[in-house]
């Protein structure tokens, strides 16, 4: 294997830069769980403004995050509303059921992304026999949908219907930076129609680890409890927190640069013959593309593509997914194009993929 891998899996492989590192060793930090740190207490408070929330709480994961979001609106035995491709019902271990006792009602949207009449006729009735609905829940970028951003318009919408009938909002912002880069909108204008929103850092934003949920202070409070509960109670976090403050500052207007290298990385691959994408489609950082049946799986190409120093991982049978970050460049990215093509051109059907061997497809 080549000495210099480049790393397209996802941008949870990015490293702290040098000065996001200093800002870490220079951190003043408390206990947290007691209230007592004082750089975690500013992140929340950064954070729930830059989205117009009354609080925030600061915790390990987007899946943490997100979990606590069910928990703290939803009861046991009620049932969210979600799109097919979403996180929370495919990637989090079950943990709606497991953790909370709630079920989930699959949305058929397009790329991710549902509209209010995907939404009608899904409400439960006021019967015994059946879940009450409670949540709706969005993905912003959508992320199995294809890297999209939602539509403001389509946001507000979605938001509106659900409050009309009495439903709460959970946005998963796990890329909602990127969402809004792509979009043209900001971060506070999307989740003005959302009851609670989560966020990575350690996503787009370039940060080791963490995660943040925003909302009433009702909600951020039930949340709070169940970080607790489920065993995410942070002390000295403040050096974490700091690492978010200080990409909050300094890593939000680069993400343009990653949805560029991402749009360049699709238009080198797409004549490759035996490839298959659709490049107007790619409006985030992330890059959808599929592997032609009769030239091999997907998983083949990634085992090709791993001997010359390039991880890509399959999501699908036939498809892959990469990922763009500060962490790779435009040559990285126009390099590993150029791997594909080779692997194409030299013939992918006798890899076996062995390397996946027990895993899932990629995630986050």
């Amino acid at each position: 294997m080549p000495a210099e891998i480049i790393d397209l899996r996802s941008d949870t492989v990015t490293k702290p830069t040098a000065a996001m590192r200093q800002a870490i060793f220079e951190a003043e930090v408390g206990d947290d769980m007691s209230g007592e740190d004082p750089t975690v207490n500013r992140l929340e408070r950064i954070v729930a403004e830059m989205l117009g929330k009354e609080a925030a709480v600061y915790n390990c994961s987007g899946t943490q995050s997100n979990q606590m979001a069910v928990r703290a609106h939803c009861q046991q035995g009620d049932e969210i509303l979600i799109d097919e491709s979403g996180h929370i019902v495919n990637y989090e271990g079950g943990g709606a059921a497991a953790l909370s006792g709630v079920s989930a009602r699959i949305l058929r949207g397009k790329f991710g992304i549902f509209d209010v009449e995907d939404l009608e006729g899904k409400i439960r009735p006021d019967n015994q026999h059946y879940c009450v609905t409670r949540l709706v829940c969005v993905e912003n970028t959508t992320n199995h949908g294809g890297g999209r951003a939602w539509p403001l318009t389509q946001m507000a919408r979605v938001g509106n219907w659900a409050h009309d009938h009495g439903l709460k909002v959970h946005v998963d912002g796990a890329r909602l930076f990127n969402a809004s880069i792509a979009a043209g909108y900001s971060v506070k204008e999307f989740s003005r129609h959302a009851d609670s929103v989560s966020i990575c850092f350690s996503k787009g934003l370039g940060c080791p680890m963490g995660s943040i949920l925003v909302g009433d202070s009702t909600t951020i409070y039930r949340a709070r409890r169940a970080r607790k509960l489920f065993g995410g109670a942070l002390r000295q976090a403040g050096m974490m927190a700091a690492a978010a403050i200080y990409a909050l500052e300094n890593h939000v207007e680069r993400m343009q640069e990653d949805h560029d290298n991402a749009r360049a990385f699709a238009e080198a691959i797409s004549g490759i013959d035996g490839i298959r994408i659709n490049v107007e489609q790619v409006e985030s950082n992330l890059v959808f593309f599929e592997v032609a049946p009769e030239r091999g799986t997907s998983a083949q190409l990634s085992a090709r593509l791993l001997e010359r120093g390039v991880k890509i991982n399959p999501s699908g049978p036939q498809r892959l997914r990469a990922c763009t970050h500060l962490d790779v460049n435009r040559a990285n990215l126009l390099h590993a194009a150029d791997m594909v093509r080779e692997c194409m051109e030299a013939g992918i059907a006798q890899a076996n993929g062995s390397h996946l061997a027990g895993t899932a497809y990629a995630s986050r």
